[in-house]
């Protein structure tokens, strides 16, 4: 038996009857379509979404990329179990998407793209918004997205739909190459009508698999721990995505390890739990990067090892330091000449657990005493950031967070991706949750916040989503404001005015740059931008977007402030001015060192200054062989 429908509605039709399993778990794996029309996609993809809007829900975003990011932040709180398609038209609607799926891929989270193409049948050449190269015909703006995808097809005929949506789904739901997914689809081949057997639009379920480890590799794994008298772990995304936040805590108190946290694994462990140290590398805690420095093995679990983690290959300075890496990832198994113990984050920790009980592995009382009392000392410093002895001044950035972290509970979720905030996070957040702490970290890309608050939001309603964001942040991308006040989803946004780019203008004068071009104020003679403030209120821009904005001048009026977005039901931003961006920060400074060159020539003493002292940190960079 056949259907006849046009490629665009059998998509929507087939997207409508996906699902995934793991542990038991039963969800659809593609729970909506965001989509802004366009001439190559309104008659395909755009009818398909209204001929079938009982079957696929649709949001109506306002740029491409946030609609990405929204899909993204959708994927990350429902444990890469579900994510959302996106849709555009050709042209720039479809290179717009190319941030968002770089962001996607790089933190192996799932997204479904679905840009318009040319015409696959040529009647006209070139159509409006065509890209002509001389030498490949077939090559389109939409190639742009091969590399950022992790599996990329054009379908060119009715029938190749059948074998690419079945493959696209496989990729999306494979824990090791999920990523962005892309699907062109020239405008005619989504209008053009063909028979498609019923059997495609069968509900198919996709099993998450979890792999368990070798024997050998877990043997050999045993053997390192219970080798090791300064073992530490460091827990990166990967323990969220497997949810493996329970089998971790277990391992660390029947070994009492510590436990550090990449950005994208912090919260793997409460701040509270007596194994955890905080963030580690180059945004880290003092406690963790003293840890890592005399670590003589290190258990990294489901972590990449980025250079903010290793502070660019200088953290771990112990001459006999090993590294075990448990990660369900080959590609990641095997770095820093780790053993690597190839299994899901769970399975592998719980079977490691289970080995090492078998000898009564423990490590010794003076390491636990050590680390903990490291761990007092450094909360007592976060503390002393937080504190407001002055409650009618205005707020440092620490004493935001400080305010902040004393209304929030379990089940709120914070959400931040760019510019100092992530450092102060790092370091200072006390993560109550396991999906509390939602830093996007893998590309750290500004606008992403907002639009991923309503992703988040619209996974789990029930909880309080905070979209921390800075100025530079929020003009980057603000419209997706429109998108929650136009669908009523409450997301609360915490918007810090401090006058400019704060992170790279504390980085660009610790590398001799003299914070140049990073601040928000008006020219000066002699061409810097070192002039007074703009006169910009971004609070205004805010409300002129449809969001309920409160102001808050001081620490008094920010937790008044931050208590009553956080009862309300409606979107809601409040609005803070802190410290100019020269003492935006005011927090414990960075732990550990994080490679970026430095003028190998200048006039300037500053730039001098600075490549004396990086070329001595980069003498201290080792290959761990």
């Amino acid at each position: 038996m056949t259907i006849r429908l046009t490629v665009a509605q059998a998509l929507v039709r087939f997207l409508a009857a996906q699902y995934t399993e793991r542990d038991g778990e039963r969800r659809r794996l593609i729970g909506a379509t965001w989509g802004i029309f366009g001439h190559g996609n309104v008659a395909g993809l755009g009818q398909a979404l209204l001929e079938h809007a009982d079957e696929m829900p649709y949001h109506q975003g306002r740029n491409e990329q946030a609609m990405v990011h929204a899909a993204v932040g959708y994927a990350r709180q429902s444990n890469r179990l579900a994510t959302h398609a996106v849709t555009t038209s050709i042209g720039p609607g479809a290179t717009n998407l190319v941030t968002g799926a770089a962001l996607a891929t790089i933190n192996h989270l799932p997204v479904l793209l679905l840009p318009g193409d040319v015409f696959a049948t040529r009647p006209a050449d070139p159509v409006l918004q065509q890209l002509e190269v001389p030498h490949a015909a077939d090559v389109s703006v939409n190639d742009t997205l091969r590399p950022v995808s992790r599996f990329f097809d054009r379908i060119n005929r009715p029938e190749q739909l059948i074998p690419s949506a079945l493959a696209a789904m496989r990729v999306l739901t494979d824990p090791v190459d999920t990523g962005a997914v892309t699907l062109a689809l020239p405008q005619d081949v989504q209008a053009e009508a063909y028979d498609w057997p019923e059997e495609f639009f069968a509900e198919r379920v996709w099993t998450v698999r979890r792999p368990g480890a070798d024997p050998i590799e877990l043997a050999a794994a045993v053997r390192a721990i219970r080798s090791a008298r300064r073992p530490l772990v460091i827990a990166g995304g990967g323990v969220h995505h497997s949810r493996a936040e329970a089998g971790l805590a277990e391992f660390a108190e029947a070994t009492r390890i510590p436990v550090a946290s990449t950005q994208a694994g912090k919260g793997s462990l409460r701040w509270d739990h007596p194994q955890d140290v905080g963030g580690v590398g180059h945004t880290g805690t003092a406690t963790a990067d003293e840890l890592a420095r005399t670590a003589d093995l290190v258990i990294g679990v489901g972590t990449r090892y980025t250079d903010f983690t290793t502070a660019s290959g200088t953290l771990f300075e112990n001459p006999d330091v090993r590294f075990l890496n448990l990660n369900i990832a080959p590609h990641d198994g095997h770095k820093l000449a780790g053993l690597p113990l190839i299994a899901d984050a769970r399975g592998g920790l719980a079977e490691l657990t289970e080995a090492l009980a078998l000898h009564d592995h423990r490590v010794a009382d003076s390491y636990v005493t050590e680390y903990t009392e490291d761990k007092e000392r450094w909360e007592q410093r976060v503390d002393a950031c937080y504190e407001a002895e002055e409650p009618d001044i205005r707020p440092t950035q620490p004493q935001v967070l400080g305010a902040l972290d004393a209304l929030v509970d379990e089940t709120d979720v914070v959400i931040n991706a760019a510019g100092s905030l992530p450092g102060d996070l790092h370091r200072m957040w006390r993560t109550r949750s396991q999906d509390q702490y939602h830093l996007e970290y893998g590309y750290s890309c500004m606008g992403y916040e907002i639009p991923a608050a309503i992703g988040v939001k619209l996974a789990a309603p029930e909880r309080n989503v905070w979209a921390l964001v800075g100025d530079g942040t929020y003009l980057m991308m603000p419209t997706e404001i429109v998108t929650a006040v136009q669908e009523g989803i409450a997301i609360k946004v915490l918007l810090v005015q401090n006058h400019g780019y704060a992170s790279i203008g504390g980085l660009s004068e610790s590398v001799g740059g003299e914070r140049f071009g990073t601040a928000y104020r008006y020219p000066s003679a002699d061409g810097t931008f070192t002039g007074a403030p703009l006169p910009v209120d971004l609070a205004a821009n805010a409300a002129s977007l449809g969001m309920r904005v409160l102001r808050a001048k001081t620490v008094r009026d920010l937790r008044s402030a931050l208590a009553e977005a956080r009862a309300a039901d409606t979107p809601t931003c409040v609005y803070v001015e802190t410290e100019t961006a020269d003492t935006v920060s005011g927090p414990p400074p960075a732990q550990a060192w994080w490679d970026v060159p430095v003028a190998a020539t200048a006039t300037r003493s500053s730039a001098v200054k600075a490549r004396e002292l990086y070329e001595r940190h980069v003498s201290t960079r080792r290959r761990h062989l």
